[in-house]
């Protein structure tokens, strides 16, 4: 059975994040046979379900592009204008999740992405300050 990856970036752009996008899809691709969809502007993709598939050409030759072929944000999960209300989006991240028959969630990004995953539990951190580390599973 296939295992399906989704990756994001967020917080502000930064030099290496395509890099960090490109080595993730060819390792999850090529070494183990997963498939990757990437969310548009960081987390208020992942909740508006707006996403790409990440393949062979959609990686190639993003190197040397500067920051990001996602987009990035600086929403944070649990605190989302929307609507000119700020609200709570931890629920639909989750449904987007499952939705999309996700087995692993890879947030790129600074200090955003270490207090989100606090929030709702992501499985992969990859800090700027930080070595990757997994934490608990995804779940409702």
């Amino acid at each position: 059975m296939t295992k399906h990856i989704g990756i994001l970036t967020a917080g502000g752009d930064s030099p290496g994040l395509n890099a960090a996008i490109r080595g993730a899809g060819k390792a999850a691709q090529g070494h183990y046979g997963m498939q990757m969809i990437g969310f548009l502007d960081g987390f208020r993709g992942l909740v508006d379900n707006r996403f790409k598939r990440l393949e062979g050409e959609t990686l190639s030759g993003i190197l040397t592009r500067g920051g990001t072929i996602l987009g990035t944000s600086r929403d944070k999960p649990h605190r989302m204008l929307f609507g000119g209300k700020v609200q709570d989006m931890t629920d639909v991240i989750v449904d987007n999740y499952h939705a999309n028959h996700l087995d692993t969630l890879i947030c790129i990004g600074g200090g955003g992405t270490q207090k989100n995953k606090r929030v709702f539990g992501l499985v992969i951190d990859f800090g700027t300050s930080q070595s990757p580390k997994s934490t608990r599973p995804l779940t409702t």
